[in-house]
């Protein structure tokens, strides 16, 4: 996996850069804003791990460019610890996870591996439908009545678990497990955002929901009645 690590600090960058390589991955740095932004347009890499304080342009700007520039790479954004409402920011403008600083560079390996995870896991079935949604698995390409609709990564693999039982309802600690693979650390406040997300996305604009709230349950995905 190809990673880009935008990352003001020079040192911290080469212990992650050291850090991914050692584990088999391409790893190169950036230290501003502007830089990193161009490096990952010119040259996509398949994740990029994120800083929030950059000189230049700051993460949440870097982030909201790739997004607006419809980049497929997964975000892994840093934030310092307790930051709770620059994680809730960052996630609603696309990030795919987060990690609070400071941290232990196997968990940062341990989370990059994760995400790169989600995106090679095969599936039995490629294409899922529900209505008139259509999500096809090995092109990571989603349509409504025939629209394209464009997801970041992890829209995209919270999606394609609701659509694979389609009716079935998922508590937020199963979602956080299918999706996050891990049950710890996400509240329900975080599934919650990518659940209002996705209802922007794929309901927004079209007579029927399917995208369900079922009350003190979970989540679910069904045609309409």
């Amino acid at each position: 996996m190809q990673v880009l690590i935008i990352e003001d600090e020079p040192q911290l960058a080469r212990h992650i850069t050291r850090a991914l390589m050692r584990h088999g991955h391409g790893a190169t740095a950036q230290h501003d804003g502007v830089e990193g932004l161009k490096a990952a347009l010119e040259q996509p890499p398949d994740l990029v791990v994120l800083d929030l304080n950059l000189p230049s342009l700051d993460g949440f700007s870097v982030l909201g460019k790739l997004r607006e520039a419809k980049s497929s790479a997964r975000v892994l954004i840093l934030t310092a610890r307790g930051e709770v409402e620059h994680r809730v920011k960052g996630l609603k403008a696309g990030a795919d996870d987060y990690l609070a600083k400071p941290f232990s560079m196997e968990e940062l390996v341990a989370r990059v591996e994760a995400l790169g995870r989600r995106a090679a896991t095969p599936t039995a079935t490629d294409l899922l439908d529900v209505a008139d949604l259509h999500l096809d698995v090995h092109q990571r390409r989603v349509t409504r009545a025939g629209k394209t609709i464009p997801l970041s990564p992890r829209e995209f693999d919270l999606l394609q678990v609701l659509m694979q039982e389609p009716g079935r309802v998922f508590s937020r600690t199963e979602l956080c497990e299918r999706v996050w693979q891990r049950d710890h650390e996400y509240d329900t406040r975080t599934v919650e955002i990518f659940i209002t997300r996705l209802r922007k996305k794929v309901d927004a604009g079209f007579a029927d929901s399917l995208i369900q709230t079922i009350r003190s349950v979970g989540y679910t995905i069904r045609p309409p009645q």
